[in-house]
């Protein structure tokens, strides 16, 4: 079996295909926890490429923590990517409100008089101005998530970089006295990261991000709050239940 020998269409290197095969071939237990896998010199012919490719792509997952290499045995799978699925998209109205815990939040910038670039829902009548937040989360040192928030202007006013660093934006437009939220949709798309998401996210180029886009609407129909928030894809988890 082969693999582009220029990388795919989106530019990705060779070891980063394989990576992405290996780790799907852990992922979905063809290589169990516990289990060797195949010698350099073997995916190397599966695959057609130099060894020194594969060298480079196992490198890639033993840097993830996925497998253990020792010398004179082989190389082993430690665990399965699926364990790193921490972070949940929220589906319904209180897990909206709630914040992960043991989280960082850095307020990155801050902008008035600002306008959303594009609103994805056509509900309500947008705001005459905003004020602009973008916010970057991570967890034990390692970014997951990049967001821009767009608030009314009219509440925004109320808002802390106390709160900021807290909370979540729907949980602190929830509490704001004299603000009912009327409604809120959600979009979520998979997207690649860009140079720019690369290196706010310290991913791969190319690396899959849950992209999600939230919409509020107050009891007048006003949009109160635009949100464009990007989560790195090796750490998502988006649970749906679904009644018969």
């Amino acid at each position: 079996m082969a693999i582009n020998p220029h990388g795919n269409s989106a530019g990705v290197a060779r070891y980063n295909q394989l990576a992405m095969i290996f780790r799907r071939r852990i992922d979905s237990g063809h290589w169990a926890v516990g289990e060797r896998i195949p010698t350099v010199v073997e995916l190397a012919e599966e695959w057609r490429v130099a060894p020194a490719t594969v060298r480079q792509a196992l490198g890639l997952l033993e840097d993830a923590g996925l497998i253990e290499r020792f010398r004179a045995k082989g190389t082993f799978v430690r665990r399965r990517p699926q364990q790193d699925l921490w972070c949940e998209v929220p589906t319904d109205w209180n897990g909206l409100l709630l914040s992960p815990p043991g989280i960082d939040v850095e307020l990155l910038s801050s902008d008035a008089d600002a306008r959303p670039p594009h609103i994805e829902h056509t509900v309500g009548t947008p705001a005459a101005s905003y004020r602009h937040w973008r916010r970057r989360h991570s967890r034990d040192g390692r970014p997951y998530y990049l967001g821009d928030a767009y608030i009314a202007e009219r509440w925004a006013a109320r808002i802390t970089d106390e709160q900021l660093t807290q909370n979540t934006t729907l949980r602190i437009l929830k509490d704001i006295p004299g603000l009912h939220l009327a409604a809120v949709h959600q979009t979520l798309t998979i997207v690649t990261a860009d140079v720019e998401l690369s290196s706010d996210l310290d991913v791969p180029l190319n690396s899959p991000i849950a992209r999600v886009l939230r919409t509020a609407v107050d009891a007048d129909g006003i949009v109160v709050f635009v949100g464009d928030g990007m989560y790195r894809g090796d750490i998502v988890r988006l649970d749906i239940s679904v009644s018969a």
